[in-house]
């Protein structure tokens, strides 16, 4: 049986989630697409069986051990897990007088403890198996706080830790344990539903296009393990950092 790639947090199809399903399933790995919206992640699968390419979805709550639980169950039934992406997460400016501790604690249980989550069930698979990716989607945030953003960076800040955290502990083990910073607006309708007139503003060349970030997963992914990345950051050229 193929590998699988378990991308756990897609939404839109023209987003994230569904452009690292695209991308792996392009490859040869069956992709078990993960996220809260049962229709969204069917519609993905759809697509890339319509394209030749081995998926299903599966709605996972990611806050859920119950759920955590049972989208490991099925990827165990599948065969082996060549990799593990985490990509669930959610923004918006919310000044800091103004957030609450639902709203901060809401940001965290997806950002980071769903990250936790899947990791306590994806590194022991990995690491008896000796080999495989455990991939998380992470921000500039987790670098640098932002005025109105004290909820998203806290959440990213953690995130990052959590995967050096791992990467130190396991990749011994051959688990290779990466975080990308993604650093730019990224061109998906998720950011387009919020954000639409600064979309524009920024211009084709302005925005990360989903697709160019699942190449570069894919491309760490298949590093021979004498020359591991751990942490990568991406960003269009017209970005100003």
């Amino acid at each position: 049986m193929p590998e699988s790639a378990i991308i756990v947090g897609a939404g839109a199809s023209n987003g994230v989630g569904g452009a690292l399903a695209r991308q792996f399933a392009s490859q040869g790995l069956h992709a078990i697409i993960a996220g809260r919206t049962e229709e969204k992640v069917q519609k993905i699968a759809e697509e890339i069986s319509a394209d030749g390419g081995s998926a299903e979805g599966v709605r996972v709550d990611v806050t859920s051990e119950e759920d955590q639980d049972a989208l490991f169950a099925l990827a165990a039934e599948r065969g082996p897990i060549g990799a593990v992406l985490y990509n669930a997460g959610n923004n918006a400016i919310i000044p800091f007088e103004q957030l609450d501790a639902k709203t901060l604690e809401d940001f965290w249980r997806v950002g980071c403890f769903g990250a936790f989550l899947t990791a306590k069930r994806a590194i022991p698979v990995l690491r008896d198996q000796g080999k495989g990716s455990l991939f998380f989607t992470g921000a500039s945030g987790s670098m640098r706080g932002k005025p109105n953003f004290a909820h998203f960076a806290s959440m990213k800040a953690g995130l990052r830790m959590l995967a050096q955290s791992l990467a130190r502990e396991f990749g011994p083990h051959g688990v290779h344990v990466a975080h990308f910073v993604i650093d730019g607006v990224i061109d998906g309708d998720m950011v387009r539903s919020r954000f639409g007139e600064f979309l524009e503003q920024l211009g084709e060349d302005g925005c990360l296009r989903p697709e160019a970030i699942a190449e570069a997963f894919w491309h760490v992914h298949i590093q021979h393990r004498s020359a591991w990345t751990h942490e990568l950051d991406l960003r269009p050229f017209k970005e100003n950092w």
